[in-house]
């Protein structure tokens, strides 16, 4: 499975956006491209997907922003990079056994890692940035 620059920096804004602290509170767009380097423009776009996803709410004016449209615990990293890069490639057809058998296995791990990806949240991330930012 390959995941796409886009749908990793969708990841970090997600995870940006899930920090403890905000509590529904907005921000910006300019501090989550900071933040991780993201550039503004393209993060513009990556949000405007997310939010058409209902994965983000935005509003507007001097306090606008954005946030989460639900819990952090609520998102898994799978959510974000479906929203972004969709479902992935189908299954290849394939014509000899030994390419079926091929076909089967990479199946199977195309399958564990969409579960990895399912079970991990926001939050699990969110939680973990956190405790790297020292104040000093």
């Amino acid at each position: 499975m390959r995941i796409s620059a886009k749908a990793e920096y969708a990841c970090l804004a997600m995870i940006e956006l899930a920090k403890p602290g905000l509590d529904g509170n907005t921000m910006r767009i300019r501090e989550i491209a900071e933040a991780h380097h993201i550039p503004e423009r393209y993060l513009v776009q990556i949000l405007l997907q997310l939010k058409a996803s209902g994965l983000v709410h935005s509003s507007r004016g001097s306090i606008g922003g954005y946030r989460l449209a639900r819990r952090a615990e609520e998102i898994s990293i799978s959510e974000v990079i479906l929203a972004i890069d969709g479902p992935g490639d189908p299954p290849r057809k394939a014509g000899s056994e030994t390419a079926r058998d091929l076909n089967d296995l990479l199946e199977l791990a195309w399958s564990a890692q969409r579960d990895v990806l399912a079970q991990a949240t926001l939050a699990q991330f969110a939680d973990r940035a956190a405790a790297h930012d020292y104040v000093l």
